[in-house]
């Protein structure tokens, strides 16, 4: 029991600090879920981050990271307001959960300074965000995610890209202040500015098209959708 209450503790200060990282104009909803699946890469219970991005719910836990949530285009306010079919889509022995009430909203430095675990969709959500706070001229954000090969299960992680004249621009969470720039050229393939970052072993790729505040988001239900669960980040 305290090895479990311990995990459950751990797995809150992560959603939170996800939380924090999206900041406070992203609607999001932290949970507790009760899993009664035996056979299951979650614990007996965990907390979770379910947030609102580019029209579509997304769903956060430090086990495995960031996936889709929305079953259905443009119903988020029914998503929103009931989680139970969602959640049982990611694993069926998730039969209880409840919402969270939010506390004071966490510094993004919390945790030290170290990386959100499993959390390269959302830092590279915070790196935009960061960037237009900066006054940085970026466009054409998006959130590229890309997967390995793997004997087993696909290895995957995301990165901010944005255009700037000539150039596409990858932002790595786990180099953030470290920019690479690439031929904008680039950014037309997905899996050839993947593998000009990691390498040939690159075997799938997808964008996310981003929005910058104040701009009308594009749909991208189908682009999220796409997105295979159970792939584990490179961090």
């Amino acid at each position: 029991m305290v090895a479990i209450a311990s995990g459950a503790e751990d797995s809150l200060l992560h959603v939170r600090r996800a939380q924090a990282l999206l900041g406070p104009d992203v609607w999001s909803r932290i949970i507790e879920v009760e899993n009664d699946s035996l056979r299951s890469p979650y614990p007996a219970r965990l907390h979770a981050l379910v947030f609102e991005l580019a029209d579509v719910l997304w769903f956060y836990s430090d086990v495995d990271g960031t996936q889709s949530f929305s079953l259905h285009r443009g119903r988020l306010a029914q998503e929103k307001a009931d989680f139970a079919p969602l959640l049982r889509d990611i694993e069926p022995g998730f039969t209880r959960w409840r919402v969270i009430e939010n506390g004071p909203l966490l510094e993004e430095a919390g945790g030290g300074g170290e990386m959100l675990p499993n959390g390269c969709f959302i830092e590279s959500v915070a790196a935009l965000r960061r960037l237009v706070e900066q006054g940085a001229t970026v466009s054409s954000p998006g959130l590229l995610s890309y997967y390995a090969k793997s004997s087993q299960r696909p290895q995957g992680h995301t990165v901010l890209t944005y255009l700037v004249p000539g150039r596409v621009m990858v932002v790595d969470p786990l180099r953030p202040d470290t920019p690479l720039g690439f031929p904008a050229t680039l950014a037309r393939d997905p899996k050839r500015l993947a593998r000009a970052i990691q390498g040939p072993e690159i075997d799938r790729a997808r964008v996310l098209p981003l929005e910058l505040p104040g701009r009308t988001a594009a749909r991208t239900f189908a682009a999220a959708r796409a997105a295979d669960r159970g792939e584990v980040s490179l961090e």
